[in-house]
C-alpha cells in the first residue's frame, strides 16, 4: 500500500507552508496518522511534529442528455496536513 499519493500544490497549501511550515499531501484513504507520519519521515528525511487528516466525501453530479439522466461521482479523497519540527523544511519541487 502506497501511503503518500502526491503533494497538494495550491494557493492555500503554499500559504500554510509559508505561514506555519505545514505541508499538505493526498494520502491513501485507508492510511492512519502513524503510517502517514512514518511515510513522510522516510520519504523526505524530516522530523514530523503533527499530522492532521481530513476525508472528502465523493461528489455526485447529474446532467440531462439525449440518452436520459447521466449520473456520475468522484472518488473519496483523504488529505493530510503535516506540521514539521522547528527548523525542518521539505523541498517538494526537488527531483528525487
Amino acid at each position: 500500500m502506497s501511503v503518500i499519493i502526491k503533494p497538494v500544490i495550491s494557493e492555500k497549501a503554499n500559504y500554510l507552508t509559508d505561514l506555519r511550515g505545514a505541508y499538505s499531501f493526498l494520502v491513501n484513504t485507508k492510511a492512519n496518522k502513524i503510517e502517514i507520519k512514518k511515510a513522510v519521515e522516510e520519504a523526505y528525511g524530516v522530523k514530523v511534529a503533527d499530522v492532521r487528516t481530513m476525508i472528502y466525501a465523493p461528489k455526485v453530479s447529474a446532467k440531462y442528455t439525449k440518452k436520459g439522466l447521466q449520473v456520475g461521482k468522484t472518488n473519496k479523497l483523504k488529505k493530510a496536513v503535516i506540521t514539521l519540527a522547528e527548523g525542518e523544511v521539505i523541498d517538494i519541487f526537488a527531483v528525487n
